[in-house]
């Protein structure tokens, strides 16, 4: 078995490269042009290695090269740039490999099961009427990305941690500064950016810890993994834990805020495609969405995703050569699988949002908004129920328009975000009737 891959690495085709040297005008290119990976991918094909800050990179895309890269994940470990690895730590899951993390992730996997979902669901709810609430009372237009941010953290540390408003308000400053820094220069010079979220994880850790220590009375779903051990049976400590419930804030929080800003970016900028969703969503049995389903919504859902993923992409590192979509990768390749969207060339209708194609057959691309394999976002369930119950709950009570003059375009990182923060008008739809 051994010398038919060797055989089959040994046929396949030389890594195409950029021939970047120092990484410098790439890395510029990279942050300045939301096409960068796709016109190197016209240029060099599927799969092709660049530099971006002296850090070797093998973008890879398309149906064939992502699933040769599932079925090969024993050759694989997880990767985050530096500045990510410092600022979630050493104990997080995003930083383990190999059993200790498929063994935590069992555990903590647990705060995400059905009926860990169908106890987070009246919370949810409660906090999208009170969103809708908020819009409706407002005297003057109001930016919406801060209150789908604020909403996204208020649902992970509400149904998780059990916070109560007051507590959360005091966690949700420091979350946004720890933030902001992720994918930072990594330079702890006091004042910088990075150096100021190193701090505000200090306080960070602090206050879960203090969450921790308050278990028995919390409201939360920290009982379903309280006393948890691994498949080796170590207890997951407090220490390991908090970690992991700080990694658990930034993924329940800031790609949901992304997803759901950019789907009432779209339904606004397409009132066409509202008008053909409404008729479904003003039909659904508030808050209890199980019953029925949502084909439109998912559609739609899935179309903005498309054209706007919450992630640009996820990263691997190989451990020893394998091949994706005939070309050879060496070991100690950082590889990330890029999810900017595939526009086509001009002779379809790619570039128009269009989420018909996802209930007709005729869309045939890869979609992975929440990653793919064994490192699939814990939290993708929750994500989807959030954004099920917000596109619900909100469009059933409240008229929303766009105010005019500002910017609707989109920054990319750390997740597309409308860059003016999506200034809206709002009004109850129950008065219209």
């Amino acid at each position: 078995m051994e010398s038919l891959v060797l055989l089959s690495v040994m046929a396949a085709k030389p890594l195409p490269s950029t021939g970047a040297v120092t990484g410098l005008k790439e890395t510029l290119d990279f942050f300045r042009d939301p096409q960068f990976a796709q016109k190197r991918f016209i240029a060099h094909g599927d799969v092709f290695e660049t530099r971006l800050l002296n850090q070797r990179l093998v973008f890879i895309r398309g149906k064939q090269a992502i699933a040769d890269l599932f079925a090969q994940g024993d050759a694989l470990e997880g990767w985050w740039p530096e500045s990510v690895r410092q600022l979630l730590g050493s104990r997080s899951l995003a930083n383990r490999s190999g059993d200790g993390h498929k063994a935590r992730r069992r555990v903590v996997g647990q705060l995400f099961s059905a009926a860990a979902l169908s106890r987070y669901t009246p919370s949810i709810a409660t906090l999208v009427e009170e969103l809708a609430e908020n819009l409706i009372q407002a005297k003057a237009p109001i930016q919406l990305v801060p209150c789908m941010r604020r909403f996204a953290f208020s649902v992970i540390a509400t149904t998780v941690l059990g916070l109560d408003a007051s507590d959360r308000q005091a966690l949700f400053a420091d979350f946004e500064i720890w933030t902001r820094a992720l994918f930072s220069i990594p330079l702890a010079i006091p004042g910088t950016p990075f150096a100021k979220a190193l701090e505000a994880k200090k306080r960070l850790l602090l206050r879960l810890q203090h969450v921790l220590e308050q278990r028995p009375l919390n409201r939360g779903g920290l009982d379903l993994i309280s006393g948890g051990l691994d498949e080796a049976g170590i207890p997951l400590t407090d220490d390991d834990l908090v970690e992991q419930l700080l990694l658990l804030l930034f993924a329940g929080y800031e790609t949901t805020a992304s997803s759901l800003s950019c789907l009432m970016r779209a339904l606004m900028l397409n009132p066409e495609i509202e008008l053909w969703l409404l008729p479904e969503l003003l039909d659904q049995p508030w808050p209890n969405l199980e019953s029925r389903r949502c084909p439109r919504l998912d559609a739609t859902v899935l179309e903005v995703m498309r054209l706007t993923p919450p992630v640009g992409g996820f990263f691997r590192r190989t451990k020893e050569t394998i091949q994706l979509a005939g070309v050879a990768v060496p070991p100690d390749r950082v590889i990330q699988v890029a999810l900017a969207p595939d526009l086509g060339d001009g002779k379809s209708d790619l570039a128009d949002i269009r989420p018909q194609r996802h209930l007709d057959g005729s869309f045939m691309q890869t979609l992975l908004p929440f990653g793919g394999g064994e490192r699939v976002c814990l939290g993708k369930a929750l994500a989807e129920l959030e954004i099920r119950l917000m596109a619900v709950g909100l469009l059933q009570h409240v008229r929303l328009e766009l105010a005019p003059d500002q910017d609707l375009t989109l920054q990319q990182i750390p997740s597309p975000l409308p860059r003016g923060g999506l200034l809206v008008t709002a009004s109850s739809r129950h008065e219209q009737r």
